[in-house]
């Protein structure tokens, strides 16, 4: 049973709630009997005369000012407790006028704890203690105490006045107080029936024998749970010692019977102390298990929108992913050998024969800047997106400028197909402005579609202006040859790295998550551990709405109610989190979903549509010339694109999406239809580009 008590007492620190009455009760090895009822109905007066003197202070007014356990002792003494932690040990009984009573005012002292009388009496030396309430419907104070003191008792003695029977006080009490807390083990003793006319008596008895009946208690078969005593007489005749007049009082039937009851039910206490337990805990399960549905409810809104975001930031990696290898096939195929020389090589060496090399070398770097933006933009939109490294600047530098060397010329300078020793080394620019210059050229044009290796003609029979062409078209040959060795190399370690760039990488729960899954787990944890007690010491079942399952996993364990969803494991938290005051924000970690979607989405439309675009054969994504009356065409823009003045940019590049697919001229086969689509395309695009 300790262990019940110990998970209660947790449980109750975790949700502020109070179960001292309830803890109090488990602990308790006597089997307590408590008298119940409101003032002066003869609640002391009936346990002095149980007990066979006047013990417990009795009187005309309300008396009882405390909850008075009394205990088993080989000699009457008293010991009170004070908030003080002192104690007040007396012989006798004479110390409850103190601290028992009510004051003047018919008030409690506020400073008792405790009131027990030690008496030696045979059926208390059974196990067996009495508790004297204070009486209700008197005081607020005292209804409190004697209703967090009913939940500690066994078996609850209902004292009735036949006078006034059952009040609607008394059956709201019997209601509240008792059968709706789990405390089914009640007899009903009626008092002062001794007072009315014979008539009176009889109607008494048939009424007390239905409201009896209609509240039912759990006591052992075979006994009545209505029985009349007339206490004061029977007080009177124990102190007289008149075994008659007891008899004749009804206490000595009621006590036989009370004997009988409450050895029975000692035998078998679980069955008095479930009910109780049951309804405690269940308050304890509800609050649990508002506390597991709020935090189970409030991480499943965090990860259904962290997912919503993961969702679309993948996609958005296959996307990126996909232009990235594009662009970057682009610029390898560009980068070989054979089609650098097939494109450039020509006009690079006439550019080299003309000493113009540098100009030729701009136009060069711009068609490679142009691709080498094509793939940096992606890493770009790759970074935004993720909020990954930084990447590098894709720089393939180009070789140095190509030099020449001349080779020796005849004296001969009119003859062309002669060799000379004029000057080498200085360049060739001179050679340029004459017809020696235009026969080079020519034959830079006319070896560029000719492969120079398979040609058999040693460079000593070739003609002289042959030779320098030859020299030309080595040189640059040389140039894009390094160039296209040393770029790919580049570009190959260049793809490695944006790997790391082009990756999503679903983030680790926020401090913020984690510590709210640690709570889920401790009230859970609680939960279960509640359960496991009530069924290991009391045989209690878990109703199926507080029902939880235990995954033993590597992982953190998760205990998940059966009425939410099914059983999850969480990982494993790692070492050293920052403390979770200190955190920031999810807010502050990461954009919205919506700030995510709405950047997608923008993206995407963008891609598309420029893909349309070039499908269209029409450019890129450049803007046409701002018409010269530009609030009057924007006006007319919306109402072609079908929108509302002010629209988003999203809206505008999605109705503009929806208007191409609609109108696209491939889509018609028909000429006319053709034709006319052609110029709904033309209105179209212009509205696109005057709005964006």
């Amino acid at each position: 049973m300790q262990d019940l008590i110990n998970i209660l007492k947790s449980v109750a620190k975790l949700l502020n709630q109070d179960v001292t009455a309830i803890c109090d009760y488990l602990t308790n090895p006597n089997f307590r009997i408590a008298v119940f009822g409101p003032f002066n109905h003869g609640k002391s007066t009936l346990l002095n005369a149980m007990l066979g003197s006047k013990t417990l202070p009795i009187d005309l007014l309300p008396t009882t000012g405390a909850a008075i356990t009394v205990k088993y002792g080989t000699d009457m003494r008293t010991r009170i407790l004070l908030s003080n932690g002192c104690e007040v040990y007396r012989s006798g009984t004479d110390i409850l006028k103190e601290f028992a009573l009510l004051d003047g005012d018919r008030r409690m002292r506020g400073d008792v704890t405790s009131v027990e009388v030690f008496y030696p009496h045979p059926f208390l030396e059974t196990g067996i203690e009495f508790l004297d309430l204070p009486g209700t419907n008197d005081r607020e104070a005292q209804d409190n105490l004697v209703k967090e003191q009913l939940l500690g008792a066994d078996l609850v003695v209902q004292l009735l006045d036949a006078r006034k029977l059952m009040t609607l006080g008394e059956r709201e009490n019997l209601r509240d107080w008792l059968l709706d807390r789990g405390i089914k083990t009640v007899i009903f003793v009626v008092n002062f029936i001794n007072l009315l006319e014979p008539e009176e008596q009889k109607e008494v008895q048939n009424r007390l024998r239905f409201v009896a009946e209609s509240f039912r208690a759990d006591i052992p078969a075979g006994f009545s749970n209505l029985y009349r005593v007339d206490a004061l007489p029977a007080l009177r005749a124990r102190i007289k010692g008149d075994t008659s007049l007891a008899n004749s009082s009804g206490l000595v039937e009621f006590e036989t019977a009370l004997q009988n009851i409450a050895t029975i039910l000692k035998h078998n206490r679980n069955s008095v102390v479930a009910p109780r337990v049951q309804v405690v805990t269940k308050e304890l399960q509800l609050l649990l298990k508002a506390k597991i549905t709020g935090l189970e409810n409030g991480i499943k809104k965090i990860t259904d929108k962290n997912n919503a975001a993961n969702e679309i930031k993948k996609r958005a990696e296959g996307l990126i992913k996909q232009g990235f290898y594009q662009s970057m096939g682009k610029l390898r195929s560009w980068l070989e050998l054979d089609k650098l020389r097939q494109k450039y090589q020509s006009d690079a060496a006439v550019a080299l024969a003309k000493e113009n090399f540098s100009t030729w070398e701009n136009t060069f770097r711009t068609d490679l800047n142009n691709l080498q933006l094509a793939v940096v933009k992606w890493l770009d939109q790759a970074n935004e997106f993720f909020l990954s490294q930084q990447r590098e600047d894709l720089i393939l530098p180009l070789p140095k400028h190509p030099q020449l060397t001349l080779p020796p010329r005849t004296n001969n300078t009119g003859n062309f197909n002669e060799t000379g020793s004029l000057a080498v080394g200085s360049g060739i620019g001179w050679l340029v402005g004459g017809p020696l210059g235009a026969a080079v050229l020519g034959s830079i044009a006319y070896l560029t579609n000719k492969t120079i290796q398979e040609q058999d003609n040693k460079a000593s029979s070739q003609s002289y202006h042959q030779q320098v062409a030859t020299l030309c078209l080595n040189a640059v040959d040389e140039y894009l040859n390094t160039f296209s060795r040393e770029s790919l190399s580049i570009l190959n370690e260049y793809e490695r790295k944006a790997q790391s760039v082009i990756r999503f990488i679903e983030p680790n729960d926020t401090p913020d998550i984690i510590h709210k899954r640690q709570q889920l787990q401790q009230w859970q944890n609680s939960l279960h551990q509640l359960n496991q007690a009530l069924l290991n010491n009391l045989g209690i079942s878990t109703p199926n709405e507080f029902q939880t399952e235990v995954t033993q996993t590597n992982a953190q364990t998760v205990y998940r109610s059966q009425g939410v969803g099914t059983k999850e494991t969480i990982g494993t938290p790692k070492q050293n989190q920052i403390p979770v005051i200190e955190a920031p924000t999810e807010q502050q970690l990461k954009p919205s979903v919506a700030e995510v979607e709405a950047k997608f989405r923008n993206w995407e439309l963008d891609e598309e549509i420029a893909q349309m675009k070039a499908n269209m054969g029409m450019p890129g994504n450049e803007k046409q010339p701002t018409p010269t009356n530009k609030n009057t065409n924007k006006a007319h823009a919306y109402i072609v694109l079908g929108l509302q003045e002010g629209a988003t940019v999203a809206d505008i590049k999605l109705a503009y999406r929806k208007l191409v697919k609609q109108w696209h001229p491939d889509l018609f086969t028909d000429k006319a239809q053709q034709k006319q689509a052609q110029e709904k395309m033309h209105k179209i695009n212009e509205a696109y580009n005057s709005l964006l």
